[in-house]
């Protein structure tokens, strides 16, 4: 008598192994993937050179995943962009707690490079020209935004010195667009050391607002 041999159905026979069971994402957790597969695509290869069949291939899912979550590439950048611009103003801006005008410097100069180093991804984002209006604005409008926080640090400066205070937006802008300029060189070649590049930057910022002259005067022939 042959005897029967039980089988376990749960278990996966030599020519039939058993599939992995896959997790199904939550919608939250779906738009976050879609987020950061986006934000990648769009810094290596910009607005342009990203479709959507390469976000939807990216994250395993079919077009209308995608559709369904940002109505399209646009949603989808404007979103990126959106939370990058008000990421870097919130570190900017967040940063400055010291009572030394120097040191603020110090901090505005390390926060813009900190942002850089850390999420480099989405600068690279941002100092490229949007191709659609952005609910927060340009990069351009973001270090004016930035700018507008310096104001009141060098107006109180430039009144105990005597100098008119009504000018401090504009050197406002001035300090802020240098290290932000800087920064967008220091993206690629990463020297020298990020320290270095902060303490050059309020070098040249602060010895020249060190040296300011209360009327600035031209040398050359033009005077208009």
């Amino acid at each position: 008598m042959i005897d029967a041999v039980a089988t376990d159905s749960s278990t996966p026979s030599p020519d039939k192994p058993r599939r992995a069971r896959r997790t199904r994402m939550t919608g939250a957790e779906r738009r976050q993937q879609l987020l950061e597969i986006g934000r990648t695509l769009f810094a290596a290869k910009g607005f342009e050179g990203t479709s959507v069949e390469e976000i939807a291939a990216k994250a395993g899912v079919s077009k209308p995943v995608v559709y369904e979550h940002f109505g399209g590439k646009e949603g989808l950048y404007a979103v990126v962009v959106d939370r990058e611009m008000r990421r870097l103003l919130d570190m900017v801006t967040g940063s400055l707690t010291a009572g030394h005008p120097r040191e603020l410097c110090e901090q505005a100069a390390f926060a813009l490079l900190d942002y850089i180093e850390e999420y480099t991804d989405g600068f690279r984002i941002l100092v490229r020209d949007s191709p659609i209006p952005q609910s927060t604005g340009s990069f351009a409008s973001l270090i004016s935004d930035i700018a507008t926080q310096v104001e009141d640090i060098l107006g109180r400066e430039f009144k105990s010195r005597g100098f008119d205070p009504k000018l401090a937006p504009l050197y406002a802008q001035a300090l802020v667009g240098m290290v932000a300029l800087t920064g967008q060189w220091w993206l690629d070649v990463r020297r020298p050391k990020k320290a270095e590049v902060a303490a050059h930057l309020v070098n040249l910022a602060w010895h020249g607002l060190d040296g300011l002259e209360a009327k600035p005067r031209l040398i050359g022939h033009r005077k208009s």
